[in-house]
Parts: C-alpha cells; structure tokens; sequence
C-alpha cells in the first residue's frame, strides 16, 4: 500500500474539499501514539516543526487556519521538568488546568491537552494575543523501544481566535429579536403603559352613583311628555264635569 504523503516542504497540502478535523481522541491515539512508539502513521498529514522556534503567524502553513505540528518538548533547565516556550518575539503561556483525553468506547485516559496563549515581549510584562495553542501529549509513557527522544514528542494545535465571526453575528441578532431589538440595530420604540387600577374602580363606582341620575335626566323627556298627555287628560275631565254641572 502506498504511503499517503501529503505535507510538502513543510506545509500541509490535501486536494481540494478535503479538510483535517481530527477529534482529541484521534490525535492521540492515532497520530501522537503511533509517532511515540515509531508505528506507520495514517497518514503524513502533520508536519515536524519546532514551533518554539519561530513565532505563530512564522510558521508553515495557513495563518487562517488551524495548524497542527509535531514538536518536541525542550527543557528550560538541565535539572527539571519545565518546558522552555520562549519564541523570537514572545513567549506562550499556560492557561487553565490541563484536560484529560478519554477513549469514547471504555473511558480511557489516553493523553492529556494543555492549552496556551502567545504573548508577545518578555515575562511577566507580555501582551496578549489572540493565538491559541493546545498541546496534546501522552498521559503515561506507552514506549514500544522508541527511538532516543521520541518520547518527547507533543502535538501542538495552533490558531487565531477569530472575534466577530459570521456566526456570532447570527447569534447577536438572534439575541436582539428576543429582545425586541430590529436587524439594523434600532432599538424598537415603544412607551410602556401603566394602568391605574384604582382608578378604574373609582370611575366604576362614580358611574354607578350617577346612573340614576343620568337615567332620569334621559327620561325626562319622557316623563314630561306623559306628564303633559296627563294634564290634557285631567284638565279635559274637568271642563266635562263643569258643562255637565251648567246644565242641571
């Protein structure tokens, strides 16, 4: 079977529409292991570069996109474990608590994922930047007669922390619907209304004390007029009973 091959000079090539997008678990297992113990790999797909060497928009490859290398860990001092990450313009620096790797079949602690982040100038008065590195190594040495130093070998996971992506724009104006918050950020223009309940039952109760009122002021005109059919009436009994009297 023919090697798969596909970093040249350094630089990681694949044909177009196929993309590197290993999980955790893959990178240890597959890649990191294998390198560890000097297995054939899957596939030469990840270069070996000393990425302390040089600072992280040097190195091969894409800026724009994530880079994965094979490093090996240099010693800060002859007399200790601590790794010297000391670049030309900067330094890397870690950050948080390191992150176990699991298998996904037995759970598994395979390796373990550090991550950093790039300052620039010298310790402790560096600026940050937004590159990010996670460093993958084997939890426990699982050497199968190595080769001299290869158990040094990590994997390291660079890129640029991108701020104002497309989908956090997405996101942002998903948020601003919730709210009540139009596409071109306007903020939607709307008086709250407050209601007065008291009030309400005042006016409820004013009404009622006028209802007799207004009803005898409407059918006053009723009322007058059967009043004066009335006096028509009466007055007309009376001139009858006056002629009746006039003619005995």
């Amino acid at each position: 079977m023919e090697k798969l091959n596909f970093v040249k000079n350094g630089v990681l090539r694949l044909p177009p529409g196929f993309r590197f997008h290993p999980t955790d678990e893959e990178l240890v297992v597959q890649y990191l292991k294998r390198k560890v113990q000097a297995f054939p790999l899957p596939a030469s797909i990840i270069p070996e570069v000393d990425v302390c060497k040089s600072d992280p928009w040097e190195l091969p490859g894409d800026c724009g996109q994530e880079r994965f290398f094979f490093s090996t860990k240099e010693v800060k001092y002859p007399n200790g474990n601590r790794s010297n990450r000391a670049t030309v313009s900067g330094y890397w620096k870690a950050t948080g608590l390191d992150k176990q790797i699991v298998t996904s079949k037995n759970n598994q602690v395979v390796g373990m994922k550090k991550t950093l982040v790039f300052y620039r100038g010298k310790p402790p008065n560096g600026s940050r930047t937004d590159w990010i590195m996670h460093e993958y190594r084997l939890a426990t040495p699982q050497l199968n007669n190595p080769a001299q130093g290869m158990e040094k070998w990590v994997i390291c996971r660079i890129f640029l922390k991108k701020r104002g992506s497309n989908a956090n724009k997405i996101d942002d104006e998903k948020e601003r619907e919730t709210i009540g918050i139009v596409s071109d950020c306007k903020p939607v223009k709307s008086k709250p209304i407050f209601y007065d309940f008291m009030a309400a039952s005042k006016k409820r109760r004013t009404d009622l004390n006028l209802m007799p009122v207004s009803s005898s002021s409407g059918s006053s005109g009723i009322t007058d007029d059967g009043s004066c059919e009335e006096h028509e009436e009466d007055s007309s009994n009376v001139d009858d009973v006056s002629n009746l009297r006039k003619k005995q």
